[in-house]
């Protein structure tokens, strides 16, 4: 049997519950891992929520999560891995689980923690792939909606690094975190557009949302070409003509996790782990994350 976080309704965070369910069965090129440490993803919070039902059906009881790190338990035939092989990637069935199948595992290097390696999965591969599919070149000027956050401080690191110039729109206590990283930090809100026209008076070429708070009229406006706008989490791209990435599993970029780990590894990409909670206090990560209260990334630790 496995430890595994669970629920049977949709709702708040009190809907999430210690329970004991089968432990997995690796197939062929699968390999069962023990969880070391598991992400907590926005995505995560929604789904509970019931306000992803469309994209992201659920049959009850339901093991939430993705992203996991951990030691090979069992392999598959085929699988590439042998038991004892540190690994991370994406859970083929629930993340919050003390054990979890990888139908694609990654080998974790050596100086990337568990928490760490979890952590940056789904929010490394996202903004890497909001990056490609945009084209931004060294010397043009990318604006970043959500730099603060763990999606839009990857995707800042990333830019600068290629020669970009990146502004990001920022709460205000994430200026001088994001200005430190490279980015030309302006605050959100009301008046954002004229505040990045002032730090960018050649103008911007390229607009990353990552925030979902409803910018994307303005940004259409402020590049002139709803082309060059691409969201990850705004639901009324279609009204502005903008791309929605993300939904579709032959959109992404798994393939760059081994780069984004190595980088990390290196020293080269910070995401910082802001808390590793025990599992069987799931319920109270989703109450932070819902509150607003945590500055990096959340791992659970079965």
């Amino acid at each position: 049997m496995s430890t595994a976080i669970t629920f049977s309704e949709y709702g708040g965070p009190e809907v999430l519950s210690v329970s004991q369910i089968p432990a997995p069965e690796p197939g062929p090129g699968q390999v069962r891992i023990r969880v070391r440490a598991a992400a907590v993803n926005p995505i995560d919070l929604r789904i509970r929520a019931g306000i992803m039902g469309g994209a992201f059906p659920v049959t009850f009881p339901h093991v939430p999560g993705w992203d996991v790190a951990g030691v090979v338990d069992k392999a598959g035939e085929g699988a590439g891995f042998a038991v004892g092989d540190e690994v991370f990637g994406v859970a083929s069935v629930g993340g919050y689980s003390e054990y979890a199948l990888l139908q694609t595992p990654f080998a974790k290097p050596k100086a990337l923690s568990f928490e760490t390696a979890a952590g940056m999965i789904t929010v490394g591969e996202a903004a890497y792939r909001a990056l490609k599919h945009l084209g931004a070149q060294a010397g043009q000027t990318l604006l970043i909606h959500g730099a603060g956050g763990s999606v839009g401080a990857i995707a800042v690191q990333l830019a600068v690094a290629r020669g970009v110039t990146v502004i990001g729109t920022v709460a205000e206590q994430d200026t001088e975190r994001i200005s430190a990283l490279g980015a030309t930090a302006v605050r959100y809100g009301e008046g954002w557009a004229g505040r990045v026209k002032a730090a960018a008076p050649a103008g911007v070429d390229f607009v990353f949302d990552a925030s979902g708070a409803g910018v994307l009229g303005e940004s259409v406006s402020l590049v002139g070409d709803a082309g060059k706008v691409i969201t990850i989490a705004d639901p009324s791209f279609a009204e502005h003509g903008v791309r929605f990435t993300g939904m579709d599993p032959k959109d992404r970029f798994p393939q760059a996790l081994p780069q984004l780990a190595d980088l990390i590894a290196a020293g080269k990409l910070d995401v910082p782990v802001w808390r590793a909670y025990p599992l069987a206090e799931a319920a109270q990560a989703h109450a932070d994350i819902e509150a607003g209260r945590n500055q990096g990334k959340v791992v659970l630790l079965p």
